[in-house]
């Protein structure tokens, strides 16, 4: 009790748009009356009773839910059991000063003495720890927890670990990532690894030949795991492999880049490039963990790290606050939040998802009239200007933090990469504008004049 399980939990529930079950006030309704009456008048062990039943009900509802459980709900060995077998449980630390604090002076019944309050609190941590998936401090771990997201600095040092099951790991990076952080990552594997594998750089990871190469060459078997170190062109050539090969393995992905750590490696989608078109061959292949580690960017050359600004700034617009202006491991642990929160809303892309291709139409259209010899982070940033133009948005943050120039590519090629964009409908491209920070909307047809006269202005003459 005096966790903030009520409010952290409706909000996790709205971030996730689930419903949220507060087992207390249930319990409440259901009785007509409130914790302290019913304890004053029925005693604790009706109100346990009322709690087992209703909280298992709450578990066993078929619609995936936030439930926020009772500080004592895990003295049920019904309500334990069912935990195990159908939810994600998460304790919410909070220390006991706290937890006093917020609990005195209210109308809980256990929380009328100070010093039985705090044996009760010591009395029940081992039922937390014996139960819990996952700790949290706040909404945002929380929503991590559930997407399998894993944000700490030494993570890499705790791979094995971190990497779900017992079965085999194939170690998957380019050149460069290995020569970095290949070492380490293949000592914290430990006994679990299996085999290496070497990526190109960048694109050139993502075509079909160097997928059909690394086919070839991967020896697990189905109990085995894809373990993918380095930036989003390896996490999306290594999934997509790892969604194909023997019909789907399991993966975990190391993102190294900041890019990856913020955007790429979350949320399953994988893929590989045309020559007419980026990602247009893919597949939504959940990781089993993603490993971010934010000290991997201390190696991360500067150039780099504004690429991934690019992805920081989008995100930070999505939301409605300037995460861009956060400390580094803060800002990749809150827009990694954020993008699992989206993606975990609609795993597979069909609806609100979308708003992550905030200015993607254009960057990816600029990319394909380049040959892809245009940054991604570059192109984004000049897609986010057309966006916020088309929205009537100001554009301050993108110059400010950006700071894009335009390129010279050919417009006419640029504007028939943007009408095959994968998002548009017979033959119509449909953008996400945001009119308000932290309010996007997607789906939105906008006139092919605008939309040209927008993308004509990111280009060079």
């Amino acid at each position: 009790m005096g966790a903030g399980k009520t409010t952290i939990g409706a909000d996790v529930a709205r971030r996730l748009d689930r419903p949220f079950w507060d087992v207390d006030f249930a319990i409440e309704n259901h009785v007509d009356a409130s914790v302290g009456e019913i304890f004053d008048q029925r005693g604790e062990a009706a109100f346990r009773a009322v709690e087992e039943r209703l909280t298992l009900e709450a578990l066993r509802s078929r619609v995936p839910s936030v439930v926020a459980l009772g500080g004592g709900g895990l003295g049920s060995a019904a309500v334990r059991e069912e935990l195990a077998r159908t939810a994600l449980a998460v304790h919410v630390e909070v220390d006991v000063d706290e937890a006093w604090r917020r609990s005195a002076r209210t109308d809980r019944p256990l929380a009328r003495d100070e010093a039985a309050f705090r044996e009760l609190y010591e009395e029940r941590q081992p039922a937390y720890a014996a139960a819990a998936d996952a700790r949290a401090r706040d909404a945002d771990n929380i929503v991590l927890a559930a997407g399998g997201v894993h944000v700490g600095l030494g993570s890499l040092e705790l791979l094995a670990e971190l990497v779900p099951g017992d079965g085999a790991a194939a170690l998957v990076a380019d050149a460069r990532v290995a020569g970095i952080h290949g070492a380490a990552a293949q000592l914290a594997l430990g006994t679990r690894l299996a085999s290496t594998h070497e990526l190109p750089v960048g694109e050139d990871a993502k075509t079909v030949t160097t997928a059909g190469r690394l086919w070839q060459e991967l020896t697990l078997d189905r109990n085995g795991t894809l373990v993918a170190l380095g930036g989003g062109c390896t996490t999306d050539a290594a999934g997509f492999v790892a969604a194909t090969y023997l019909r789907g393995v399991e993966w975990t992905t190391v993102p190294t880049t900041l890019v990856g750590q913020v955007d790429a490696a979350i949320g399953g989608k994988t893929g590989i490039n045309l020559t007419h078109g980026k990602n247009l061959v893919g597949a939504f292949h959940w990781p089993g963990r993603v490993v971010v580690d934010p000290a991997l960017l201390e190696t991360l050359p500067e150039h780099e790290r504004q690429e991934g600004m690019a992805e920081v700034v989008k995100t930070g617009l999505l939301a409605g606050e300037p995460l861009w202006e956060l400390p580094v491991a803060e800002l990749v642990r809150r827009c990694a939040a954020f993008k699992t929160a989206v993606c975990l809303r609609d795993p597979l892309d069909r609806g609100p998802r979308a708003i992550l291709n905030l200015g993607h139409t254009f960057a990816h259209a600029l990319e394909a009239a380049a040959g892809f010899e245009l940054s991604h982070g570059r192109a984004v940033a000049l897609g986010l200007l057309a966006a916020l133009r088309l929205s009537g948005a100001a554009t301050g943050a993108v110059e400010d933090v950006l700071r894009p120039q335009r390129v010279r590519v050919d417009r006419e090629q640029a504007w028939q990469a943007l009408q095959r964009d994968k998002k548009a409908v017979d033959g119509r491209v449909r953008l996400v504008l945001l009119p308000a920070p932290g309010d996007p909307v997607y789906g939105v047809e906008v006139p092919a004049a605008d939309v040209r006269r927008e993308l004509d202005a990111l280009i060079a003459d």
